[in-house]
């Protein structure tokens, strides 16, 4: 009986003594736990905010993102405006995503955003965090809301703005230049637009005198694509959705002031004639590409009750998108050589009419929808500007040849995918880790957060997809 109780206190001796190591190791182990080597820290649900943390992991993995809010929030680092840091939108944003992004000193393992709902309300956006929202929805707000910050400040710098005037690019001898013209400019971070921003071009031209409108352009902060139709036996592409949405339409009923005057030449003089309405020809294209690329796929679908519905089909995407073929192209004349090589573009590259395939672009333009799920008409299967993308994880650059390589390249950096239907669901994210060699994926669910093969994250049913534009072989 002796040895066995003399037994018992040596298991709790040792016990004891691997509890105290486990507590100056690791702390104790109701705290909060540290997070692992190669992960990134997870997001606490306030109650339905999953639409929030997946919308901030998908932007934290967007490096232009967060250097641009780093210039943006500059003006906020003198002494005067350290007060006011709490409540600017942009100076949050850029804690959390370089928390997100591993820029931040910090080993916990979940983040609170709650920071980023009391901002928003600040700025007059009841958002709940106990009812269903959209991801979608979110990311115009903060992108429309950034937009406000930025125009809210002075277009020119102030008499007695010690601090601008002090700049080192701002001279004496500037100074003394400027006596009979304007102030020293602003800081160019208050000019720039967020990599976002993007302009469509909408083109319209008569079908019975070919005449052409002046082209409109509007600014986007995503594109919103419609699922066209699916034809059995053929797989969706983004690129089928891509092509859906530049294909052209007709128009009719439309004044056309050219056939109007054509009219009006062959009557005589003060005989009133009518405007001449016509059918137009519209079509879109993409004026100015971001340097981030956000595609909003729609999935709201309805009944012939006209109840809503989600469509689950999967839309496949690659790693590597070239977004080439849907840029506009300044119209103007061509000396022989662009002809000659306009012509074997043309022999190369295949291409139909109607925006469902088109020719690549040769020249870069100069710079310049909140639903949760919409369903679109057919789109026919052509060769696609990504056809050549389908092997995972490599883009071959030997299918460019040297002439040929794209422009506008873009790299896949995170996918928010939506679980549920209609009424109730749940979102998550799958993104790049930060700093990782090759394509390590991460995916994230809130607090949860596991590695991820490049294979899981190309099946998933993307909601949105974030992609960011990366040089290409002829840069």
């Amino acid at each position: 009986r002796h040895r066995a109780m003399r037994s018992w206190g040596v298991l709790g001796g040792a016990a004891a003594a691997l509890a105290a190591g486990i507590y100056v190791l690791w702390g104790p182990i109701t705290g909060r736990k540290r997070r692992r080597r190669g992960l990134v820290p997870g997001l606490l649900n306030l109650g339905n905010t999953c639409f929030m943390n997946s919308l901030l992991q998908g932007l934290s993995s967007c490096p232009s993102f967060i250097r641009w809010l780093e210039e943006f929030t500059a003006q906020y680092r003198t002494e005067q405006d350290k007060s006011q840091q709490h409540q600017q939108l942009s100076v949050t944003l850029l804690q959390l995503l370089r928390a997100l992004s591993c820029q931040e000193v910090t080993e916990d393992d979940v983040l609170d955003a709650s920071c980023l709902l009391e901002v928003l309300r600040m700025n007059r956006w009841q958002i709940s965090s106990f009812e269903e929202q959209d991801a979608h929805e979110l990311f115009h707000v903060l992108t429309s809301s950034l937009e406000d910050e930025r125009d809210r400040q002075p277009r020119v710098t102030h008499l007695f703005d010690v601090h601008s005037l002090e700049q080192p690019e701002i001279t004496q001898k500037q100074i003394s230049c400027r006596t009979r013209g304007s102030l020293p400019p602003v800081s160019s971070h208050w000019k720039s637009q967020h990599p976002f921003h993007g302009r469509l071009t909408s083109n319209m031209v008569c079908k019975h005198c070919e005449h052409q409108s002046p082209v409109r352009f509007d600014t986007f902060d995503s594109l919103s694509l419609s699922i066209p139709a699916a034809v059995w036996g053929r797989p969706m592409t983004l690129d089928h959705c891509l092509h859906h949405f530049i294909s052209s339409e007709s128009v009719k009923d439309v004044v056309c002031d050219n056939c109007t005057k054509i009219q009006a030449e062959g009557i005589l003089n003060g005989q009133s004639i009518e405007n001449q309405r016509t059918t137009f020809v519209k079509q879109l294209k993409l004026g100015k590409l971001p340097q981030c690329l956000c595609i909003h796929l729609q999935r709201l679908s309805w009944s012939n009750q006209g109840t809503p519905l989600k469509r689950h089909e999967h839309v496949q995407f690659n790693e590597f998108l070239v977004m080439d073929i849907y840029k506009y192209r300044v119209p103007g004349p061509k000396s022989s050589q662009e002809q000659l090589s306009q012509k074997n573009s043309e022999e190369t590259t295949p291409g139909t009419k109607d925006g469902r395939a088109g020719k690549p672009s040769d020249a870069e333009q100069p710079a310049g929808t909140k639903p949760l799920f919409m369903n679109g008409a057919s789109s026919s299967s052509s060769s696609s500007s990504s056809s050549f993308l389908m092997s995972p994880g490599t883009f071959p650059l030997a299918a460019f040849p040297e002439c040929r390589a794209p422009l506008y390249l873009y790299r896949l950096m995170a996918v928010v995918v939506h679980h549920g239907d209609m009424h109730s669901g749940h979102f998550v994210t799958f993104r790049r880790a930060p700093g990782a060699r090759g394509s390590q994926w991460l995916w994230i669910s809130d607090e949860s957060v596991r590695r991820a093969s490049l294979h899981e994250v190309l099946a998933a049913s993307a909601y949105l997809l974030f992609y960011e534009r990366v040089h290409g072989r002829a840069q």
